[in-house]
């Protein structure tokens, strides 16, 4: 159980499971392979590292906040000693910290922090590489919780635009993108369009993840709460359902 084949066999399991929506396994599975690694390999080896990362997406999709931040603050400081202030799995971290930040409330911290690490990712990775498209995410959300509308729908149209061409129209990273669009978007006042974006979406997600994976359940709230704002108690009734939060994917 403690060979580091088997361990990689399991947090392969454990990232299944993120990408099914199944976080609270997840997280379990991955709470076990941190503790055998950091006995086994020790607390700084890249593999205890990556078991951090992964279990702090967990706990940020599972709402835990504060426990998320604390586990990236801790790893990143390794990170950026062991592996170097440029690497991609330190960025990932800096990224990842800047996003638990934001649910944290604490968006003039997450601005900056994403400010920095996309301007690495651009130099390092190049404009399109999908961790740099997770950075202009992110710093479109921070940017909407700073009131800096115009700026965020700015940021998150390009983004779109860049994964719609990248990765394709149905890749789960371009359906979240249409999201967070949809959410600038009726920031500005801009219902029509983000209506239309909800329900685009909310059909994309249903056929490709299916009805019950979290983020259709996202794109269903988000429906239901835009049918609320015109009136429209009837259609928001049928659709609403528990929400879920969401992070960057894991490594």
């Amino acid at each position: 159980p403690e060979h580091p084949d088997t361990l990689t066999s399991r947090s392969s399991l454990a990232t299944g499971y993120w990408y099914l929506g199944r976080y609270q396994e997840a997280a379990g599975l991955e709470e076990e392979i941190l503790k055998i690694r950091e006995r086994v390999l020790g607390l700084e080896h890249p593999d205890t590292l990556t078991s951090r990362i992964s279990l702090a997406s967990s706990f940020t999709c599972l709402g835990r906040y504060e426990e998320a931040a604390g586990l990236e603050e801790a790893t990143l400081k390794i990170q950026e000693r062991v592996l170097g202030p440029e690497h991609p799995n330190t960025l990932f971290s800096r990224s990842n910290l800047a996003d638990d930040y934001i649910h944290l409330g604490r968006n003039q911290e997450a601005a900056g922090l994403e400010e920095a690490t996309l301007r690495i990712r651009e130099r390092v990775l190049g404009p399109e590489h999908p961790d740099t498209l997770c950075s202009l995410t992110n710093l479109a959300e921070a940017y909407l919780g700073l009131g800096r509308n115009q700026e965020a729908a700015r940021l998150d149209e390009e983004t779109l635009k860049v994964r719609e061409r990248v990765l394709g129209p149905e890749h789960p990273d371009t359906l979240q993108s249409r999201c967070n669009l949809a959410v600038g978007y009726r920031a500005l006042g801009r219902n029509a369009e983000a209506m239309k974006l909800d329900e685009e979406t909310l059909e994309l997600r249903q056929r490709v993840l299916g009805l019950e994976h979290p983020d259709t359940i996202t794109s269903r709230n988000n429906l239901a709460a835009g049918y609320r704002a015109l009136g429209r108690e009837e259609d928001a009734a049928a659709l609403e359902a528990p929400p879920c939060s969401l992070t960057s994917t894991p490594t």
